[in-house]
């Protein structure tokens, strides 16, 4: 069954909405809260959420709308639409004045994401992709590297708030990867990370603790871009699961080897 266009063209208007409300908020005099000891949320998250809610709102009113700032906005099973939306990815970032930051935006239907969108506005880069169509920058076809190699790669990871009592694990693979990748650089936003893998500017990405809406419209890009994207254990990858591996697909086995050889000496050590 054919997706009804209207879907990509209300995510990408609904993104480049939020873009425009990111950037008259940044660097401004924010009121800025704690979710968690390190975990931050801004006035601006609230007000482009509630932007993109009322956007998806007014085109498909009987879909639901699942947020990080707001709770789901009907029971799972309501409808079989359902958006995944992250109004600021990086929002530690943007309250700090760097410029790395994004909203994403996805669509899942009956459980299986068909749109993707991430928006990264101090870029002015629009990464849009829809099942089976291909992903594209800014409307140029996205294609992920064809390195093959672990120590010509390029790696990008986190270090989600979420999970700030599993640093050490989290630092024993990054340092096994800093030690066979060419380099291995951290962002800030899982979102803008993906987007990149797809873009061809990183050839593999891994990080845990993740949420949906951190990775849901990412995760696409990198499969439409000719990637892979995975568990740790290299199985079948679940927006909810919290693991996620994605790459050019070239070096994926090879990542997969490098984490569970890090995971187990981990678990041995306890």
């Amino acid at each position: 069954m054919a997706l009804d266009p209207r879907f990509l063209a209300v995510a990408v208007e609904a993104a480049l909405a939020a873009g425009r409300l990111q950037r008259h908020y940044f660097r401004s005099d924010l009121k800025i809260e704690k979710k968690g000891v390190i975990d931050l949320v801004t006035e601006a998250d609230l007000a482009v959420e509630q932007d993109i809610r009322e956007r998806l709102a007014r085109h498909f009113p009987t879909h639901i709308v699942l947020g990080e700032e707001a709770a789901q906005s009907a029971p799972t099973g309501a409808s079989p639409f359902r958006w995944i939306v992250d109004p600021i990815d990086g929002t530690t970032n943007f309250a700090h004045g760097l410029p790395l930051f994004c909203v994403s935006i996805a669509l899942e239907v009956e459980g299986l994401v068909e749109v993707g969108v991430v928006f990264v506005p101090m870029l002015d880069e629009l990464f849009t992709a829809e099942r089976g169509m291909g992903a594209r920058l800014n409307g140029r076809r996205l294609s992920a590297t064809r390195e093959s190699s672990l120590i010509d790669s390029l790696l990008v990871t986190g270090f989600p708030p979420q999970a700030a009592d599993r640093r050490g694990e989290q630092l024993a693979v990054f340092g096994e990867f800093l030690g066979r990748a060419r380099a291995v650089r951290r962002l800030g936003s899982a979102a803008l990370d993906l987007a990149f893998v797809a873009a061809g500017r990183f050839d593999g990405f891994w990080e845990h603790s993740l949420r949906a809406w951190d990775v849901a419209a990412g995760a696409l890009l990198v499969e439409e871009a000719g990637g892979r994207v995975t568990d740790f254990s290299g199985g079948v990858f679940d927006n909810f699961g919290g693991q996620l591996l994605a790459s050019n697909g070239c070096i994926h086995a090879e990542l997969v080897e490098v984490l569970g050889d890090v995971r187990r000496r981990i678990a041995l050590t306890g």
